[in-house]
């Protein structure tokens, strides 16, 4: 009993995935296409993911085992849900071979051409976050401020939390595109530059659409990050909110800015 506990509980960040992605396929229609390609991946994902956790590969073999066993069902779900142009790359990709090198080549962060880095983060997402800290040991830069304390990753969407408390602030936490970590950072610091100046760093929003979202930027670095508050939007999930954001993000690049790190679908 306690074992199927523990799966169960395991699983119930994909379940709140899944469900936020049809909720939010009501709310934001004009991100239709993304959200319907997000949970077709999900479903890949969370198999990817439980199949992680019971073969544990090694550190060394991570890239092979993505390439082997989770590619193929990432290929065949973008084939299934995503854009025409997106599904014919991944295929024609995927055809090419040599894919435990491209998977070993996101996994060190390499620059890539934007197919190779969707292909190698949908499949390898889901095992680097069931294998965790086992993954691989922290790098030096994961000792630094806007990166991951677990692998070194820099952030893909920031998230205020309830606090619980009406009176107390809600801590800044930061989530990695990498490995789905996520760890503390300071509410008025840039992640990507380490700006402290609020007066450069506007924050741009839309209160009749989403209020819950808005894109943070700084002046000195050009840089954003989707931000979504979980005050406003308890059932709001981070990773999946942030790909609801592409009104935001399409408003801040048109005034210059670029997301710390493009997310699953290149927005960015």
């Amino acid at each position: 009993m306690a074992e199927l506990v523990e799966v169960r509980h395991s699983l119930e960040p994909w379940t709140r995935r899944r469900r936020r992605v049809h909720h939010l396929l009501e709310r934001a229609p004009t991100t239709r296409q993304i959200l319907v390609l997000c949970g077709a991946l999900l479903d890949v994902q969370e198999r990817a993911f439980v199949m992680t956790r019971d073969d544990e590969p090694a550190p060394s073999a991570i890239a092979a085992y993505v390439a082997d066993r989770v590619m193929a069902d990432v290929v065949d779900a973008t084939e299934e849900a995503g854009p025409v142009s997106l599904a014919l790359a991944a295929r024609e990709r995927y055809q090419d071979g040599a894919l435990s090198a491209m998977v070993q080549g996101w996994l060190v962060g390499e620059e890539q051409p934007p197919v190779d880095r969707y292909l190698a983060r949908a499949a390898a997402a889901p095992v680097l976050e069931a294998l965790g800290s086992l993954a691989w040991p922290a790098p030096p830069e994961a000792m630094t401020a806007g990166h991951c304390p677990r692998c070194g990753g820099r952030p893909q969407v920031s998230y205020l939390p309830e606090s619980g408390e009406v009176l107390v602030t809600a801590s800044r936490m930061l989530s990695c595109s990498r490995c789905d970590e996520s760890w503390t950072h300071a509410r008025m610091t840039c992640p990507a530059c380490g700006e402290a100046d609020s007066a450069r760093m506007p924050i741009y929003a839309d209160p009749e659409w989403l209020p819950h979202l808005r894109a943070d930027a700084c002046e000195t670095c050009r840089r954003y990050l989707i931000t979504v508050d979980l005050r406003k939007e308890p059932e709001a999930v981070p990773v999946v909110d942030e790909l609801a954001a592409l009104p935001l993000d399409l408003f801040a690049q048109a005034r210059g800015f670029t997301k710390i790190v493009p997310n699953l679908m290149g927005i960015g």
